[in-house]
């Protein structure tokens, strides 16, 4: 958004959704505010339950919201980013208002309903911005003219790139949270979201890692799981775990800022869970990484990850192995942190057509 804001011809308007606009996840786009932006338009989409029907629900309320933003807003380019049903409800609704759709990191391949939805969302978009050169090479293969697809590398590398990650500002900052952890000593991160194809099964998946992290004994950053179908499941294992180990070294999060998450994610010994962070961030970062389930099959990675079955014995198996090896050699897999400047820069100089048609070489 920097970069956007900061182009010669371009202006940025920016429209904010779903769990960002939620207390209960954090509130993000009160960051959104504290970082200068002004925010154009907010919409509530989600509807409570976080189940498959509310889930198809808040598609369906976020189309119906989004195409009178659209329409009052009038951009030339709608940006949408990533694999979430409020991503594929704002890229129909600006396909089906004539507006140039750009979509970034498209082309990536994962486990999840995400799959599905983040291929669904290139047929719709006209500007297309990858994260790695694979990424590239998928979407076009799917149809899609090259002289519209750029890999411009992952644009949460850019935070990263540009952020004091140091430890001695990280036990200086408020991070606020339920609980205390002593950021100056070692610490673990656990990040686990739901598996909207495995529904039902989050609760003993996560009752499952839980019991890793006890056997480990180490001190523990848990963030609560986003609001995708199956994340009251996960939400009440965290909750049985909190009250069952109350003297346990934990400290419990909603939402962090981005740059005290980048500064956490950098000096953790070890990152648990089924975040894309884990895998994007962490490998420009360095840091051991287990990935626990399929969320995140088929994602390309670079060495800091490894993966993990649902079984705890395993997962603790894993993170030992992980935290022994210690840090891993940076890599560029996901961007070299230029990613904001290369998409402003595409989308003002770009002008492909609103009528698509399918490209074969």
């Amino acid at each position: 958004m920097d970069a956007i804001q900061n182009t010669r011809g371009l202006e940025l308007q920016v429209v904010v959704s779903s769990g960002m606009l939620l207390e209960r996840f954090g509130q993000a786009a009160s960051v959104v505010k504290e970082d200068g932006f002004k925010i154009s338009e907010e919409v509530y989409t989600s509807i409570e339950g976080e189940n498959p029907l509310t889930m198809t629900q808040s598609v369906a309320v976020g189309l119906m919201q989004l195409a009178p933003v659209i329409n009052r807003l009038n951009p030339d380019v709608v940006i949408t980013i990533g694999d979430r049903y409020e991503t594929i409800a704002t890229a129909i609704a600006g396909a089906y208002m004539n507006k140039i759709v750009a979509h970034v990191q498209g082309g990536e391949l994962t486990g999840t309903i995400d799959e599905s939805v983040r291929h669904a969302i290139t047929k719709l978009s006209h500007l297309h911005f990858t994260a790695t050169q694979k990424s590239r090479e998928r979407v076009i293969r799917m149809g899609e003219n090259p002289k519209y697809v750029f890999n411009t590398g992952c644009p949460s590398i850019d935070l990263v790139r540009n952020s004091d990650l140091s430890r001695s500002r990280l036990v200086k900052t408020k991070l606020g949270g339920l609980g205390q952890v002593d950021l100056a000593k070692e610490y673990v991160v656990v990040m686990q979201h739901p598996v909207t194809t495995e529904f039902g099964s989050g609760f003993d998946q996560m009752r499952e890692t839980l019991e890793a992290i006890k056997s480990l004994k180490m001190q523990t950053l848990m963030l609560w799981p986003n609001p995708d179908a199956g994340s009251d499941e996960i939400s009440k294992a965290i909750r049985l775990f909190r009250e069952d180990r109350p003297d346990f070294p934990v400290q419990f999060f909603k939402n962090i800022e981005p740059e005290d998450f980048a500064a956490i994610l950098n000096n953790a010994s070890c990152l648990i869970g089924n975040s894309s962070s884990f895998i994007r961030e962490g490998s420009f970062l360095g840091t051991p990484a287990v990935e626990i389930g399929s969320r995140q099959t088929n994602r390309e990675h670079a060495a800091n990850v490894i993966y993990a079955s649902y079984l705890a014995q395993d997962i603790l198996k894993k993170v030992k192995a992980q935290i022994k090896h210690g840090r891993y050699k940076s890599s560029n897999i996901y961007g070299d942190g230029r990613a904001g400047e290369k998409i402003a820069e595409y989308i003002a100089g770009t002008n492909p057509p609103v009528q698509k048609t399918f490209y074969e070489a």
